[in-house]
C-alpha cells in the first residue's frame, strides 16, 4: 500500500497562515460535497430533511474535515473508513469506491449507507472522501427500515459489509442490481447512492487540487499540523471549564416490545484538559431495535461536548483526542451483534439529553432545558397504489427546544445535534398518497419557567391508500422533557389515529399498524422543558405569549400567577 510517509520536520507545520488556508479549503470542499448531495438526491429524507453527511480524511484515514451537515455523524464516519482499510488494506487502489451499511462494521444502522473513495496522486494515497445518507428504504420486514419491534438485525434489511463497488473507476453492476432487487423504492435509493458517488468525486477533485498546489508530502504535513492544532485548541477550551464530576439519569419510555422504562446514566468528569463521559449504570441492550452501536454513541457524545466549546474549532480528529467515552459492552449504548439497531436515532437523542443534563450541572449558564428534538418521533409509511407502484414515506418530526438560561425555547426547530429540516407539506402531497391536514403549534405545552420551553408541534397526516403499513417510533410520553433550575417539564407526547369511520385508536409510544384511505395519524410532540422558576418570568413576556396565542389566560394564571384579560389582552393588577 502506497501512502504518505510520516512527516519528519515541523518546519511547514509552524505556519499558521498556511494552516488556515488548508483548514478553510478543506471545510469548503466538504461543504461543496454536501451541496452536491442536496442538489442531486432523489428522496425527501435526503434532499429535503437533509439526513446526510460528508467528510474528508487524510491518507492514513484520520478525519480532516466534515461538511456542515449532521453533528450526530461527527465521530461515526471515521469507523467506515477504518472498516474499509481493515478489510482491503493493500488492495485499495486508484479509482476504487467502497460501500458499507453494516452497523457492526463501519455504519450505525442499515438505512445509513456510507461510500468511501480513496484519493491517489501519482500512485500515492493522499486521502479519502466519504459521504453518508439515510436511505428511504433498505428492504427488511417494514417499509422505511426503522421498526422498533425488530429483535435482530437480520429482520431490518439488506446488510452490506465493506464492499468494493468501483474497481479502477468501473462500477460493479452486480452489487447495484442486488440493492435494486431488495428495496421497495429503487429509484429513490439508487438515486441517493448516485448523489453520494458524485459527492465523493467532488471531494476527490478538491483534495487533488490542494495536492497539486502544495505537493503530496507538504499537504500531509499540513493535515497533521491541523489535527495537532485542533487538539491544542480543544484542550485549551476544556481547561477553561469547571473541574469536577457530575451525574445525571434520564429514561426512554420503552423499547417497543417491553413496557419497562430504559435507564440512561452518565457520569461526566472534567479533569485538567480532558473530558470523560462514562455510561456505566446504563441499561443492558434491549430486545427492541433501539440499541445504539458504539460509533453512534461516541459520535453523539463528541457532538455534545462540541456544542460547549469554541465554534471555530475545526471539525476533525484532533478534536476527538481529549475526550474519552466509556460505554460498557452489552448495554443499550454498545450492544453485541446481532442486536437490532435500526431505530437507534431515538436512543441517540436520549444519550444527548442525559449528557446535557450532566453538563448543565457543570456549566449551568450554557445549557438549555430538555427539548423535544428530532428524531424523537419517526414516521414510516409504505404501501402500493392501484397501479402497483410502491410508495414509501419516511419522516423524522422536528420539535421544539427547552428554555435556556437566557431565552425561551425555540418552536418547531431542529435539535441540537441534528440539522434536519421538515419535509414541506406541498412536496409530500405532490408526490405521495398523503395529505397534511394540520401542522401547528399547541398552546400551553411549553414547560413553565423564567424562560418558557418551546411549544409542542401537532402534525396530522391523512392517508389515501388502503392496506398500507404505518410504523411509529415515539417517546417522551411517560418521561416528558425535563426542566432546569426550577423550570417545569414540557407537556408529554401523544400519538393516535382517527379512523375514516370516526373511531379514534390509541397506541403505545412505538407501534406498527395498518391504515386505510381516510385514516388520519395525529402526532403531538412533547413540549420543551422550562428554565428557572415560573414566578420569576417577566410579566410582559407572559402577556406577549397570551397575545400571540402561545399561552392561554388560564395557563398564565395557573403557572405564572398573573391575571390577563380583555381584547386585546392586558395585565390586571
Amino acid at each position: 500500500m502506497n501512502e504518505i510517509p510520516a512527516a519528519g520536520t515541523r518546519a511547514v507545520a509552524d505556519d499558521p497562515f498556511a494552516r488556515d488556508l488548508v483548514k478553510n479549503a478543506l471545510a469548503t470542499i466538504a461543504d461543496e460535497m454536501a451541496l452536491t448531495v442536496a442538489r442531486t438526491a432523489r428522496s425527501f429524507v435526503v434532499k429535503e430533511a437533509l439526513d446526510f453527511s460528508t467528510a474528508l480524511f487524510d491518507g492514513k484515514g484520520e478525519l480532516i474535515a466534515q461538511g456542515t451537515c449532521l453533528p450526530f455523524h461527527l465521530g461515526a464516519m471515521p469507523f467506515a473508513v477504518a472498516a474499509v482499510m481493515k478489510e482491503f488494506g493493500d488492495r485499495i487502489g486508484p479509482g476504487d469506491l467502497f460501500m458499507t451499511n453494516d452497523p457492526y462494521d463501519g455504519s450505525t444502522h442499515l438505512p445509513d449507507i456510507v461510500l468511501v473513495k480513496p484519493i491517489h496522486a501519482d500512485g500515492v494515497r493522499v486521502g479519502f472522501s466519504a459521504a453518508l445518507a439515510h436511505m428511504t428504504d433498505i428492504g427488511g420486514r417494514i417499509p422505511g427500515g426503522n421498526a422498533s419491534d425488530s429483535t435482530e438485525i437480520y429482520q431490518e434489511g439488506l446488510r452490506i459489509p465493506p464492499s468494493r463497488v468501483h474497481r479502477a473507476g468501473v462500477p460493479d453492476e452486480n452489487l447495484f442490481r442486488l440493492i435494486e432487487r431488495n428495496v421497495r423504492v429503487p429509484d429513490k435509493v439508487l438515486g441517493d447512492i448516485r448523489s453520494l458517488i458524485a459527492a465523493c468525486g467532488q471531494g476527490e477533485r478538491g483534495i487533488l487540487d490542494l495536492v497539486a498546489r502544495y505537493g503530496a508530502e507538504r499537504f500531509a504535513w499540513h493535515c497533521r499540523d491541523l489535527l495537532d492544532y485542533t487538539e491544542r485548541f480543544t484542550r485549551a477550551e476544556i481547561a477553561r471549564l469547571p473541574k469536577g464530576t457530575w451525574n445525571f439519569v434520564d429514561h426512554l419510555d420503552n423499547d417497543g416490545i417491553s413496557p419497562d422504562p430504559i435507564r440512561f446514566e452518565v457520569t461526566l468528569t472534567i479533569a485538567g484538559d480532558e473530558v470523560t463521559i462514562d455510561f456505566t449504570g446504563t441499561a443492558p441492550q434491549v430486545k427492541g431495535a433501539i440499541n445504539c452501536v458504539y460509533p453512534f454513541t461516541l459520535s453523539t457524545a463528541l457532538a455534545c461536548v462540541r456544542s460547549m466549546v469554541d465554534l471555530s474549532i475545526p471539525n476533525n480528529a484532533g478534536y476527538f483526542r481529549p475526550i474519552k467515552v466509556i460505554a460498557p459492552e452489552g448495554t443499550i449504548v454498545n450492544p453485541r451483534a446481532p442486536a437490532a439497531v435500526a431505530a437507534r436515532g431515538i436512543t441517540g437523542i436520549r444519550i444527548a439529553d442525559t449528557i446535557f443534563g450532566a453538563l448543565a450541572q457543570a456549566v449551568p449558564d450554557r445549557i438549555p432545558a430538555c427539548g423535544a428534538n428530532a428524531p424523537d418521533v419517526g414516521v414510516s409509511f409504505g404501501g402500493y397504489g392501484p397501479d402497483g407502484r410502491s410508495h414509501v414515506f419516511l419522516e423524522f418530526l422536528v420539535g421544539s427546544w427547552g428554555g435556556g438560561p437566557w431565552r425561551d425555547g425555540m418552536d418547531a426547530c431542529t435539535g441540537t445535534l441534528v440539522n434536519y429540516s421538515n419535509t414541506p407539506a406541498e412536496m409530500i402531497e405532490a408526490e405521495l398518497p398523503i395529505a397534511v391536514d394540520r401542522y401547528a403549534l399547541v398552546p400551553d405545552t411549553g414547560g413553565a419557567g423564567k424562560w418558557r420551553g418551546g411549544l409542542a408541534v401537532d402534525r396530522h397526516l391523512r392517508f389515501k391508500l388502503d392496506g398500507a403499513t404505518l410504523q411509529i417510533r415515539s417517546d417522551r410520553r411517560d418521561h416528558p422533557p425535563y426542566g432546569l433550575e426550577g423550570g417545569e417539564t414540557g407537556s408529554p407526547a401523544w400519538v393516535d389515529i382517527r379512523r375514516a369511520d370516526g373511531r379514534v385508536d390509541t397506541f403505545p409510544q412505538k407501534f406498527l399498524t395498518t391504515v386505510d384511505a381516510g385514516d388520519v395519524l395525529r402526532v403531538r410532540l412533547a413540549g420543551g422543558g422550562g428554565h428557572g422558576s415560573p414566578l420569576e418570568r417577566d410579566p410582559e413576556l407572559v402577556l406577549a405569549d397570551v397575545r400571540e396565542g402561545k399561552v392561554t389566560p388560564e395557563h398564565a394564571r395557573a403557572k405564572y400567577g398573573l391575571e390577563i384579560a380583555g381584547n386585546p389582552p392586558r395585565l390586571r393588577p
